[in-house]
C-alpha cells in the first residue's frame, strides 16, 4: 500500500508469518545506521497483564530517539492477542488493542520503520479491518494445513535453496509432512542438500526415500501392522506403543481413518472406475470417478478420511499397495469392531492393550 505508516504480516501459522516478517524486517532496516537503531519486541503474551506490558513496550520503542539520530526500525513479532481466545476476547485486551491502533495510526514513517507480525488471527474484528486499510498488509498462507499453503511454503524454501521440484515430488512431499511447516521447510533443505542445488530438481523418488511417514498420524506402527494382516507384528506393534506409555484412542482413530478410505477405494477399484498398479491408483481413473461421485459428499470439502476426494492420491496409493486390499466385507467389520473398541474404552480404561490385542485377533484370525 502506497504512503503506509507500517507493515502488518498476519495470518494462521505462526512460522510462516514469522518467516515472511523477518525477511521484510530485515530488508526494512537494511540501512539502520547501527545495531541500536533496530529493536525486536516480543508480542507472545498469556494475559491481559502480559498484553498491556507489550502494548506499552511497542509504544516506548516507537517514541524513543535514535542513539546517533537517524531512522528507527522495530519489529513487533508473534502477537497472539488478536485471536479468538480469552485473553483476546477480554475487554481488558481490546481496550490495549485500541490503544495499539492509536500507536499505529500516529506514526511517521520517516522517523520509524515498523513490521507488526501476528498469528493466529480473528479477521472478523474492526482491528484487523482497520489494519488492512491502513498498513502494507499481508494474509499470509490462507488457511493454516491447507495443500495450497503449504505448496507455497515449500516452493518458496525450494527458491531459497535453488532447487526445483520434479513432477509429483511436491504433493508426495506434502502427504509424507502433513500441516507441519517447520518439518515441511526443514525437509525441504534435506532434500535440496541431497540433489546438489544448483537449480537441481527433487524427484518423487528422492522424496520417498528420504522423507519419512509422519503426516496426520496414519503411519502409526501398529496402523501398518494390521493392515498389512500380521497378526504377531500387530500384538507386538501394540506392546511397544503401550510400554512407551501411549494411548488406545490414537491408534483407534488411526485404524478407523484408514478402514474408512480403504473402503472407498475398494468400492471404486470393484466398480472399475479405477486401477490400482504397482505405481498407486489410475490418476487418470480417479479423475474420472471424482467427478461423477465428488458431487455426493456435499460442501464436505476439508481433507477427511469420510471423503476419499479430499485426499492426495499419492498416499491413497500407498495405503492400498501396501498390502492385499481386504475384502469389503472384512473392512466393514474392521470398523464395526473399531467403534465397539471405543466403547470398550469407556469399561476397561485401565486394560487397553488387553483390550486392543483382543481386537486383532478376531480382525486377524
Amino acid at each position: 500500500m502506497s504512503g503506509a505508516r507500517f507493515t502488518f504480516i498476519c495470518g494462521p501459522d505462526d512460522f510462516v508469518v514469522g518467516r515472511i516478517g523477518k525477511d521484510r524486517f530485515s530488508a526494512l532496516a537494511a540501512d539502520a545506521a547501527d545495531d541500536f537503531s533496530r529493536e525486536t519486541i516480543s508480542g507472545f503474551a498469556n494475559n491481559v497483564a502480559e498484553v498491556e506490558a507489550t502494548v506499552n513496550r511497542f509504544r516506548d520503542a516507537v517514541q524513543t530517539l535514535g542513539l546517533f539520530g537517524g531512522r528507527r526500525y522495530v519489529w513487533l513479532k508473534d502477537v497472539n492477542f488478536l485471536a479468538d481466545t480469552v485473553t483476546g476476547r477480554s475487554e481488558s485486551t481490546l481496550a490495549q488493542v485500541e490503544e495499539l491502533k492509536t500507536i499505529l495510526g500516529g506514526l511517521d514513517p520517516e522517523q520509524v520503520g515498523v513490521v507488526v507480525t501476528a498469528a493466529p488471527v480473528d479477521r472478523r474484528r474492526a482491528f484487523l479491518k482497520w489494519v488492512e486499510g491502513h498498513s502494507d498488509f499481508t494474509l499470509a498462507a490462507g488457511d493454516a494445513g491447507d495443500e495450497a499453503s503449504l505448496q507455497e511454503v515449500a516452493l518458496s524454501e525450494a527458491k531459497l535453496q535453488g532447487v526445483q521440484f520434479g513432477e509429483e515430488a511436491l504433493p508426495v512431499l506434502i502427504a509424507k509432512v502433513g500441516s507441519n511447516t517447520r518439518l515441511l521447510v526443514e525437509e525441504v533443505r534435506k532434500l535440496a542438500a541431497y540433489v546438489g542445488g544448483d537449480g537441481a530438481t527433487i524427484k518423487e523418488a528422492d522424496v520417498a526415500e528420504l522423507v519419512a511417514n509422519t503426516a496426520e498420524g496414519d503411519f502409526f506402527e501398529a496402523a501398518e501392522a494390521f493392515f498389512s494382516g500380521d497378526l504377531q507384528w500387530t500384538i507386538a506393534a501394540l506392546h511397544r506403543h503401550f510400554f512407551a506409555g501411549g494411548d488406545a484412542r490414537p491408534i483407534l482413530s488411526s485404524l478407523q481413518n484408514r478402514n474408512r478410505l480403504l473402503i472407498q477405494v475398494k468400492m471404486l477399484i470393484d466398480a472399475g472406475e479405477t486401477r490400482l498398479g504397482p505405481g498407486g491408483l489410475d490418476k487418470a481413473g480417479f479423475a474420472r470417478a471424482q467427478q461423477t461421485y465428488g458431487k455426493a459428499f456435499g460442501d464436505l470439502t476439508e481433507k477427511s478420511s469420510c471423503n476419499i476426494f479430499t485426499q492426495n492420491l499419492w498416499y491413497l496409493g500407498k495405503l492400498a499397495t501396501s498390502s492385499k486390499l481386504p475384502s469389503l466385507k472384512r473392512m466393514i467389520d474392521n470398523q464395526q469392531e473399531f467403534y465397539a473398541a471405543f466403547q470398550r474404552l469407556l469399561d476397561r480404561p485401565h486394560d487397553q492393550e488387553e483390550m486392543l490385542r483382543e481386537m486383532a485377533v478376531r480382525c486377524l484370525s
